[in-house]
C-alpha cells in the first residue's frame, strides 16, 4: 500500500478533480485525494495524499501558497482572466511606472477583504458562483478575510504602444482561500486602469515546492516507478517540533490517550519507529491528540 504525498505538476486545461480521477485509474487507488483546488487555466504545484496521507488533506489547505504569473493593464474581464468576456477595455497611452505598480501592490500586504470572482466555485444558497454567472443571474458574493505575505513584480514591465496594453511578471505569497485573479483585478482599480491575470502557476503549496513535482503523463505511463516521486507523510511535518516515543509512551499514545512532554509547543509531531505516528496538542499540562496516523501499525 502507497501512503504519501505526490506533487503534480498539473497541466494547463486539466481540473484537480480530473487529475485524481486519472491516478486511481493508473494506480489502482481509491484512496486519493487532492489538496488546494486549481482552476483548469492554472499550472503547477497540486499535492496529492495517498493511502494514510489523506488523513492530511485538511491540514494541508492550511498551508500558504506561493504563485508566480502574468497580468495585463488595459483590460477587464468577468472572471478576472483571459478566458473571461470582456466587459472594459482601456488602451494606455503611455506605460505605468514599475515603481507605481509596485507601490499599489505594497497596499494589499497583509490582511485583506477580498470578493471572489464571479466565476469561481464559492457557494451561495447551495450553488457555485459559477452557476450563477452561466444563467446570468446577479448574486451578492460572499467577502472573506485572506493575508498576503509578498505581492511583487518579477521584471520589467513591457508596454506595447499598438493595442494600449502593459504586461508585467509577478509573484504572490498569500494564505488559503485567496483569489489571486481578485489581486490583479484589484490592483488595477487602485492604479485606474482595467487589469486581468494572462497566467497562472503555482510554485509552493502545502509546504512542497514545483522541484519536488512531477507531470502526471510521467505517471500515467510509468505507474511502477510512482514510489520514486511519493513524498514521505513525515515530510509534511519538517516544521513541526517532532518527540520520539518510549514504548510505553507509544502504548498510550496508540490508545489515544493524553500524554505529558518536556516542550511547550503547541502541537508536536510523535515519532515512533522512525515515523510520524500522531500529533498532538497541548492543552494545559499534558498533550492530548490532535490527528492520529498509526500507519503500518
Amino acid at each position: 500500500m502507497i501512503n504519501g504525498i505526490l506533487v503534480v505538476d498539473k497541466d494547463k486545461g486539466m481540473t484537480s478533480a480530473d487529475v485524481v480521477y486519472h491516478l486511481r485509474k493508473a494506480l489502482h487507488i481509491r484512496k486519493i485525494g487532492h489538496a488546494g483546488t486549481l482552476d483548469p487555466d492554472v499550472t503547477g504545484v497540486l499535492p496529492i495524499a495517498i493511502g494514510q496521507a489523506t488523513k492530511l488533506i485538511e491540514l494541508m489547505h492550511t498551508q500558504n501558497k506561493k504563485y508566480v504569473g502574468t497580468a495585463i493593464l488595459g483590460y477587464a474581464t468577468d472572471s478576472y482572466d483571459i478566458s473571461g468576456k470582456v466587459l472594459k477595455s482601456q488602451k494606455l497611452t503611455d506605460p505605468i511606472a514599475k515603481e507605481e505598480i509596485e507601490q499599489q501592490m505594497q497596499k494589499f500586504v497583509g490582511q485583506i477583504e477580498q470578493v471572489p470572482p464571479i466565476y469561481s466555485a464559492v457557494r451561495v444558497n447551495g450553488k457555485h458562483l459559477y452557476e450563477y454567472a452561466r444563467e446570468g443571474i446577479e448574486v451578492d458574493r460572499p467577502k472573506r478575510q485572506v493575508q498576503i505575505f509578498a505581492y511583487d513584480t518579477m521584471s520589467e514591465p513591457v508596454f506595447d504602444s499598438k493595442t494600449g496594453f502593459q504586461e508585467f511578471d509577478f509573484q504572490i505569497e498569500c494564505s488559503k482561500g485567496t483569489y489571486v485573479r481578485s489581486l490583479v483585478n484589484d490592483l488595477g482599480t487602485r492604479l485606474g486602469v482595467p487589469a486581468v491575470m494572462k497566467t497562472l502557476r503555482r510554485t509552493a503549496s502545502s509546504g512542497f515546492t514545483i522541484d519536488q513535482a512531477v507531470k502526471l503523463d510521467q505517471i500515467i505511463a510509468h505507474p511502477d516507478e510512482v514510489t520514486n516521486f511519493i513524498q514521505p507523510i513525515d515530510a509534511f511535518f519538517k516544521d513541526y517540533e517532532t518527540c520520539d516515543l518510549t514504548s510505553g509512551q507509544w502504548l498510550k499514545v496508540k490508545n489515544g490517550n493524553s500524554i505529558p512532554l518536556k516542550t511547550n509547543a503547541k502541537k508536536v509531531a510523535l515519532r515512533y519507529n522512525n515515523s510520524v505516528k500522531a500529533i498532538y496538542q497541548k492543552d494545559d499540562a499534558v498533550y492530548r491528540p490532535d490527528l492520529m496516523l498509526l500507519q503500518n501499525e
